[in-house]
């Protein structure tokens, strides 16, 4: 039995329709985690469908309490011999709100519909189909070579859309059973539907809101405009000082170090980012460094006064709820400070600044020429027939700090989605080639694993 056995096994279980029907049954859950009412599907979702699913692959399953009292997560993992190479993988099967209403007809979140390539569903990007394909590579290996030729972990959260909450401290207790060699998992978007992506690491996000609270509440426009200073428009002076015209940061703290010619490089490789606007961010800059190897500045939500419903009157408050994302490089503590420095700079002492309740996600990167990451690369190339995209980190963030950081392992991310694909809107869908070729890209990751692992 060969790894063209393997590849082929994989693929008969889009052509058999096996594969469409197991994440049919995982779509169905309603495992909305920002949804109070959803949270026995939470446990649902890892009681019927994964551990039932992975004691088919030989894993002994465990669910462990969640250190903040939130959904458990579930450890699965298949231990053939201790002396073999360790992989841990991850994934999340909570979902963000269905959205319902506004979806197109025809078209209901939790069950899965097929219109033309794409395949739609809550939950079929983002993450349950990703993980799904995981699964579905492993069977595919143990089916064809009767064993993996490796250890393999599955550690599943379903809280990751409200912020992975317990998964930092269950990572920090639970270090000796999720002990492994890499962390291979999926997550995000591909750059382009037809070419794999891998990626290492992942910027930052720290969320916070700037106000100006300046009197009780709002005062006639026409008795009081010339004479009350105008919260909306001190705030909006303020933003404005944050970056120039064209988005780049003016704040040098918030400008990192870390975009070094080996980063310049790879990005250099990467396709036009689709749909950029060609004269915003950093000006010396190529797009791919923008969003890869920079920070970046953005204005989530602005309130002042009621939008809805404007009357002639002067408001007493305004708030700009921001956010920065930040690669590798980027002073953590210093992002708030270095910004209260700036401001009273500028003459905006009367601005404050208040970090949300939302932990924030630290950046992580690994070496593109690291031994884990020259590995996939060449695997993929082997079962694609060309290179992937390579990115140091991705664009948006994910909870990769737990297991760079925490657990101290190379990360390899290999996203089986694609940038149009919804996730988090209204009608998420994942195009059936694009997991077709991803399914065969995992099989042939994990096949190889066991003939050429990286040296430790």
């Amino acid at each position: 039995m060969t790894r063209d056995t393997a590849l082929s096994l994989s693929d008969d279980a889009f052509e058999t329709g096996t594969f469409w029907q197991a994440l049919a049954d995982l779509v169905r859950i309603p495992s909305e985690s920002q949804n109070p009412d959803a949270a026995p599907h939470l446990t649902d979702y890892l009681t019927e469908q994964i551990i039932p699913r992975a004691k088919r692959l030989g894993m002994t399953c465990t669910l462990l309490p969640n250190p903040m009292g939130g959904a458990p997560f579930l450890l699965a993992q298949r231990i053939e011999n201790p002396t073999l190479p360790t992989v841990l993988s991850y994934g999340h099967g909570d979902v963000t709100h269905a959205q319902s209403a506004d979806w197109d007809d025809g078209l209901p979140p939790f069950e899965l519909t097929h219109v033309g390539d794409r395949v739609y569903g809550r939950g079929t990007a983002d993450n349950k189909g990703q993980h799904l394909i995981n699964l579905t590579a492993l069977e595919s290996v143990l089916t064809t070579r009767g064993h993996l030729g490796f250890n393999f972990k599955l550690l599943m959260e379903m809280g990751e859309e409200i912020g992975s909450p317990g998964l930092a401290d269950l990572c920090e207790t639970e270090q000796d059973r999720l002990k492994a060699d890499v962390l291979i998992a999926s997550d995000g978007p591909r750059l382009d539907p037809d070419t794999p992506t891998l990626f290492m690491g992942a910027r930052g996000a720290l969320n916070f809101d700037l106000s100006t609270d300046l009197r009780p509440g709002a005062h006639h426009s026409g008795n009081w405009g010339g004479l009350l200073a105008d919260p909306a428009m001190i705030l909006s002076h303020a933003l404005a000082t944050i970056t120039d015209a064209r988005g780049a940061i003016q704040i040098p703290e918030w400008r990192p170090d870390s975009l070094t010619q080996n980063i310049r490089s790879v990005l250099a490789d990467l396709p036009e980012p689709k749909g950029a606007d060609p004269d915003w961010g950093e000006p010396d800059l190529s797009p791919a460094e923008r969003v890869f190897g920079w920070n970046a500045f953005s204005v989530l939500a602005l309130h002042a006064g009621k939008p809805e419903a404007p009357v002639n009157a002067i408001a007493g408050q305004a708030r700009a709820t921001c956010q920065l994302r930040f690669v590798v490089g980027t002073r953590v503590p210093d992002i708030l400070p270095a910004l209260r420095r700036h401001l009273d700079r500028n003459g905006f002492e009367r601005v404050t600044i208040t970090e949300t309740d939302e932990d924030p996600f630290e950046a992580t990167r690994l070496d593109p020429n690291h031994p884990w990451a020259q590995f996939a690369i060449t695997s993929i190339t082997r079962t694609v027939g060309r290179k992937p995209h390579v990115l140091p980190n991705l664009g948006g963030s994910l909870p990769n700090a737990c297991f760079a950081e925490t657990l101290g392992l190379p990360t390899i991310w290999v996203p089986h989605s694609y940038t149009g694909c919804n996730q988090h809107a209204p009608n998420e869908h994942v195009l059936e080639q694009t997991f077709r070729q991803a399914a065969q890209v995992m099989t042939g990751l994990f096949w190889d694993i066991a003939e050429h692992p990286p040296t430790k």
